[in-house]
């Protein structure tokens, strides 16, 4: 958004970090929060992240509540945190809900954990894909590959279908043309029975009865041929129920056993593991501070300190003792006893310290990925879960199907006993009757008796082909319909083998688009900041095989190559181990600076907090500080007064907290 159109942002914050209250004013582009160490700069630019939605904030150790609010473009967001016992509670409605992309590629404090991978020489890969429900990803490409098989199998049906037409036509035209003949060969018999009927002067009863129980006859073997195709379709559809009930049944039996009680553990084991990382942050910023205090001491950099030794005795022996605290070489005077010490001793328990705050960085990085791993085993027993249930939902219903199927088939084998003892009985009847008209008729009796059972036996057989060119008729009438519906299934099979390629390669093209912003963004930045002697650092995405559980599978990493430039103009590759200080904090920003593109951080959040800087020089800050405020709404960035001044004066500045 053009910084034109944007407003100011404004900030209330009380007890959290070292401030115990302020309001401060952001104005669109840069804004430099510039002053000393120990000057709440950082304090401050966790309120911004605890407001905008993280959970990485901590409050005033004297207190126990604090909030951080924030008016953006019209909206208020807060946040209140709360002590409880060793734990900071939060609550609120801050500016996101979730604020895991934003904590690792836009809130860009010292601790910040793309930051940290790349100078600890981490996983670069796994952080950028961290953001990337891969499950997530999983369970759609299983989704689409079912779907795929359906419409491919819907297909391959219709395509099979499409083959059965021709033989389907063919059939109705011969049953039309046997029931044409048959037509005409009972139109024939009948117009045999009527010259008879003409010269016969009456009908007895029993040629009556035997005419209503010919009938009759044809009528009960054509609810029979009816009841026998219906219990054929019972059967196939019950097949077909118990075929379905037979591979859930396998399936809910692979699953993995339900623990009711699992994911509540697994949760709680996030939620431990959260309090212990928030309490490792907190003592990671405090070692910071507490360690870059002791090298400003040390060096006799820390202007406050300087300043009030010195107006402690204006006679002249301040200068004394500020020589000694600051200016010898092999002792110092200890700014915390008053003693005097060897300064290798100083130098020892900095180094100490030093170690110390490494040591807590990788204990607050073995916490976070021990909280990635409980998320992902708990995405995985929801699933299963989810699976299960849907499982059992339709085996109960396929049983409850399968008994009203089984009644059903039941009540049809009944009604074909019945049907078949009424029609032997009904059999025997006009058998009876054939011999009772044969014995009463004159000498066209037996004539007329056969003519009239073959009466009975063409309409029967008529009825019979009748329905059979209707049922033939019909599926004509279902596949044309049917093939109606190809097009559009084709046009859907495409479209899921576009997103199953989609899906299968999101992964892939996350990593490359990774790779490609870095380096592009890495190779502007050196010529921007001009370090003499390094061509080049670059990511190189490689394919690797990898052990998982029992199958070895390829999986991409990312390496990270750093290439020299000799005295002699030569080139050389070069290790990470051998980057400066300056240089790992470049390549570590510019890896955050390109995560954020990739995940499109600014679509959610107009924001990127900058802090410790100090070991660039002034000159590159203020370059690099320019070069990440093109990319974002706000820039917050926190600058000592001398890395201040090196930035152009018509960004904001804030010199008081």
């Amino acid at each position: 958004m053009s910084s034109e159109l944007l407003q100011s942002a404004t900030l209330e914050v009380e007890n959290i970090g070292g401030i115990d209250r302020t309001e401060v004013e952001v104005e669109p582009g840069i804004t430099v929060l510039s002053g000393r160490n120990a000057t709440n700069r950082t304090s401050l630019l966790q309120a911004f992240m605890a407001a905008l939605g993280s959970e990485r904030a901590s409050l005033k150790a004297d207190a126990e509540t604090g909030y951080a609010e924030l008016e953006l473009e019209g909206k208020t967001y807060i946040r209140h945190l709360e002590r409880a016992g060793n734990e900071i509670r939060m609550d609120g409605e801050p500016y996101l809900g979730d604020a895991e992309l934003a904590d690792l590629f836009a809130f860009l404090l010292e601790s910040n954990e793309a930051r940290r991978t790349v100078t600890t020489q981490g996983d670069l890969r796994e952080l950028v894909l961290r953001p990337v429900d891969t499950g997530a990803i999983e369970r759609e490409i299983e989704r689409l590959k079912s779907e795929k098989d359906e419409v491919s199998s819907e297909l391959d049906k219709l395509e099979s279908l499409k083959r059965e037409l021709p033989e389907l036509e063919q059939e109705r035209t011969q049953l039309e043309e046997k029931i044409e003949a048959k037509r005409e060969e009972l139109a024939s018999v009948q117009e045999a029975i009527e010259e008879i009927d003409d010269e016969a002067t009456e009908r007895s009863d029993a040629e009556d009865e035997l005419d209503e129980r010919l009938s009759e006859l044809s009528n009960l073997r054509s609810s029979l041929e009816d009841v026998e195709f219906d219990i054929e379709t019972e059967r196939e559809s019950l097949e077909a129920l118990r075929e379905d009930r037979e591979e859930l049944t396998d399936e809910k039996a692979e699953l993995p056993a339900s623990d009711p009680g699992a994911e509540d553990e697994i949760d709680e084991e996030i939620e431990t593991f959260q309090s212990r990382a928030k309490s490792l942050d907190r003592a990671v910023r405090q070692l910071q501070d507490i360690v870059q205090f002791n090298e400003e001491m040390l060096e006799g950099t820390h202007p406050e300190v300087r300043e009030a030794l010195l107006q402690g005795d204006a006679g002249g022996a301040g200068d004394e003792v500020t020589d000694q605290l600051l200016e010898s070489d092999d002792s110092v005077l200890c700014w915390t006893c008053g003693s005097e010490v060897d300064r290798t001793q100083i130098d020892s328990t900095l180094e100490q310290m030093r170690s110390l705050h490494a040591s807590k960085l990788n204990q607050q990085k073995d916490l976070e990925d021990q909280i990635r791993e409980l998320r992902s085993r708990r995405r995985k027993l929801e699933s299963t879960r989810e699976r299960r249930r849907a499982i059992e939902t339709r085996l109960d219903e396929i049983s409850t199907e399968i008994v009203t199927r089984e009644d059903r088939l039941e009540s049809l084998q009944d009604r074909r006993d019945e049907l078949e003892a009424e029609i032997e009985e009904t059999s025997s009847v006009v058998e009876e009757l054939e011999a009772t008209v044969a014995e009463e008729s004159d000498d066209d009796g037996p004539q007329m008796l056969e003519l009239n059972k073959q009466t009975n036996d063409l309409e029967f057989t008529l009825g019979r082909l009748e329905r059979e060119r209707e049922s033939v008729s019909d599926k004509i009438d279902e596949i044309e319909a049917s093939l109606d519906r190809e097009g559009t299934l084709e046009d859907r099979l495409e479209s899921i083998r576009d997103e199953l390629e989609n899906q299968r390669t999101r992964i892939e093209r996350i990593e490359r688009e990774a790779v490609e912003s870095f380096n592009e963004h890495m190779e502007t930045v050196l010529e921007v900041l001009d370090y003499s002697n390094i061509e080049r650092i670059w990511l190189e995405r490689v394919e690797r095989s990898v052990r998982e559980g029992r199958r070895t599978v390829n999986r991409g990493e990312f390496d990270l190559h750093v290439i020299r430039s000799a005295a002699d103009g030569r080139t050389y590759e070069d290790t990470v181990d051998h980057l400066s200080e300056s240089e790992r904090e470049v390549t570590g920003l510019i890896f955050a600076l390109a995560g954020y593109l990739v995940h499109e951080v600014y679509e959610e959040l107009p924001f990127v907090l900058l802090d410790s800087l100090e070991s660039l020089d002034s000159d590159r800050i203020a370059s690099l500080v320019e070069y990440f405020g093109e990319y974002c709404d706000y820039l917050v960035v926190a600058l000592l007064p001398e890395d201040a001044r090196a930035l152009d004066d018509e960004h904001n500045f804030i010199e008081s907290i």
